[in-house]
C-alpha cells in the first residue's frame, strides 16, 4: 500500500470533493496525509476559476515538481477545475505532472492512483453532467463544523463565468442522501453545517416536480440532533421567495446569515452579465430580507471593472453599498476568462479594475467598523474555534461570521474553553477589525 498526499485548493465545494477522494483512497488501504514529504503520489485538487486561482494551482504544481526532482515525492496527479479546463496543456507544458483527472472523474481516484504507481500515464475525463456518486468523507475542517454540498454544476451561465463548462449542468443530490450525510456528520461531533453548492437556491429544481426544495431541506436539517447552527451560502437573489424567508426567520438553528452573490447593481452591467433582476430588484430584496429576518447579516461578492463599467456605473455601486450597508462584502477585479462571453466584450484594464476593488474594500471597511461598533455591549452566542498561541487567547465566531472568510471574536476568560463549545460572550470592543468580549459571568479582563 502507498502513502498518498493531498492538497486542496479553491472553494469549499472543492474541499468536499477532496475529502471524498481522500476517503476512497483510505478505504482502498492506502495511507492518506497532508504532509507531502515521502509520499508515493501527491494529489493536487485545483481551482481554475479566475487568474489568481490558476496561478495558485500552478505554483503548487511547480512546488511539487521541485520536490519530485529532489526525490522527496513520487508521482503527481492533478485533479479538479484546472485539469478539466486545460486538459491538453497541463501534460504538454508541465512534464512533472504524471496524471490528470477531470471534475467528472473524482470517483476514479483510486484506479488512477494505482495506475500511476504501476508507471502508467493517466488522463481521464468522464462526463461532467453525470449524477453525483455518493461516498463518505475524511473531514479536513475542524471537527465541530463541516461543509455539506447539496448540488453540483450550474445552469446560470453568467457571461463572465466558466463554471458550467467545468462542472456541468445543475444536479441536485437526493434529499435523503443529504440528510443521511448530515446525520452522520452530527454523530461525529459536527455542530455547524454550512450548506454549499454553486447555487443553493435552485436545489431541487432539476428533480422530478421541479420545485425549490431548499426550504424543505433546511427544515429537515434543523430537526437533526446535535446540529446547533445551519449556515447557508451562495443563495442567488432571483430564487429567494417568501417560503425561504419564512424558514430562515422561524428556524432557530438556521443562523441569520446569508451569502448572496450579487456581483453588481447597475442595470446595464447586470444585463451584460446575464444576471436576472436589476438594481431596483436587489434593493427591494435586501429590504424585504431584513424586514422578514430580524438580525440578518448579509455577505455578498462584487466584481469591479466588468464590461460596461465606467466611472458612473462604479459610483453607482459605491452608492448602493453606502445606502444598504451590507455587513460583509468581498470585491474582486474582473478576470476576463477565455471561453466566456464577457472576455470578448470591451472592459477596463486590470489596473483600473484592481483600483476600484480597493476602493470598494475601503468603503466596506468603514461599513464593517460601523457594524462592529453597533454590536458592542451585546451578549451573543459564540462558537469557540480555537486558541491562538501568539496572542494567548481563545477565539470564536458569532452567527454573523462564516469560517475562513469573516472575522473573529477574541474571548477573555479565566478558565480554558473547549474547541467546538458554544459560549455566551458580552462584546466590549474591537481589535484590528475583530470583536472582543468576555464570558458572561466573568469579569472583563
Amino acid at each position: 500500500m502507498a502513502i498518498i498526499g493531498f492538497i486542496s485548493l479553491g472553494c469549499a465545494k472543492n474541499q468536499v470533493d477532496c475529502e471524498r477522494m481522500m476517503y476512497r483512497v483510505q478505504e482502498a488501504g492506502h495511507t492518506v496525509t497532508g504532509e507531502l514529504d515521502g509520499c508515493d503520489v501527491v494529489v493536487i485538487n485545483t481551482c481554475g476559476f479566475i487568474d489568481s486561482a490558476k496561478s495558485e494551482a500552478i505554483d503548487h504544481i511547480l512546488m511539487a515538481g521541485a520536490m519530485k526532482a529532489e526525490g522527496r515525492i513520487g508521482k503527481i496527479l492533478v485533479t479538479g477545475c484546472l485539469s478539466q479546463r486545460y486538459q491538453e496543456e497541463i501534460l504538454k507544458e508541465m512534464p512533472e505532472v504524471d496524471g490528470i483527472l477531470g471534475t467528472g472523474s473524482f470517483p476514479q481516484i483510486v484506479p488512477a492512483i494505482e495506475a500511476l504507481l504501476e508507471g502508467k500515464l493517466i488522463s481521464q475525463f468522464d462526463s461532467i453532467d453525470a449524477p453525483e456518486e455518493e461516498s463518505w468523507r475524511i473531514l479536513t475542517t475542524p471537527a465541530h463544523y463541516a461543509y455539506i454540498k447539496i448540488a453540483e454544476g450550474c445552469d446560470n451561465h453568467c457571461s463572465y463565468c466558466v463554471i458550467p463548462s467545468l462542472r456541468g449542468k445543475y444536479r441536485s443530490r437526493q434529499m435523503d442522501d443529504v440528510l443521511y450525510e448530515a446525520r452522520m456528520l452530527a454523530s461525529t461531533g459536527v455542530k455547524e453545517l454550512i450548506v454549499v453548492a454553486q447555487d443553493t437556491s435552485r436545489y431541487g429544481t432539476d428533480l422530478p416536480g421541479h420545485k425549490r426544495l431548499l426550504p424543505q431541506l433546511l427544515r429537515e436539517l434543523a430537526r437533526i440532533d446535535g446540529i446547533h447552527w445551519i449556515r447557508v451560502h451562495y443563495v442567488y437573489p432571483d430564487e429567494i421567495d417568501d417560503e425561504f424567508i419564512q424558514v430562515m426567520a422561524e428556524e432557530p438553528k438556521i443562523v441569520k446569515y446569508l451569502d448572496i452573490p450579487i456581483q453588481h447593481c447597475n442595470d446595464g452591467i447586470l444585463k451584460l452579465m446575464n444576471r436576472r433582476g436589476d438594481g431596483a430588484f436587489l434593493r427591494g430584496l435586501i429590504r424585504r430580507l431584513r424586514s422578514g429576518i430580524p438580525g440578518l447579516v448579509i455577505r455578498t461578492s462584487l466584481i469591479t471593472g466588468l464590461p460596461g463599467e465606467g466611472e458612473t456605473e462604479f459610483q453607482e455601486l459605491l452608492d448602493f453599498l453606502s445606502e444598504l450597508r451590507l455587513e460583509r462584502a468581498g470585491a474582486f477585479p474582473f478576470s476576463p476568462e477565455e471561453g466566456t462571453t464577457a472576455a470578448r466584450m470591451e472592459h477596463v484594464d486590470s489596473d483600473i479594475a484592481m483600483e476600484r476593488a480597493q476602493r470598494v474594500e475601503l468603503l466596506q471597511s468603514e461599513i464593517m467598523d460601523d457594524y462592529n461598533a453597533s454590536m458592542i455591549g451585546k451578549t451573543l452566542e459564540v462558537l469557540v474555534d480555537g486558541f491562538d498561541e501568539e496572542f494567548e487567547q481563545f477565539y470564536g465566531r458569532t452567527y454573523a461570521d462564516s469560517p475562513e472568510i469573516d472575522g473573529r471574536v477574541w474571548i477573555a476568560c479565566q478558565e480554558p474553553l473547549q474547541e467546538g463549545d458554544f459560549v455566551q460572550v458580552r462584546l466590549d470592543g474591537t481589535q484590528d477589525g475583530d470583536l472582543t468580549g468576555y464570558l458572561v459571568g466573568e469579569d472583563s479582563q
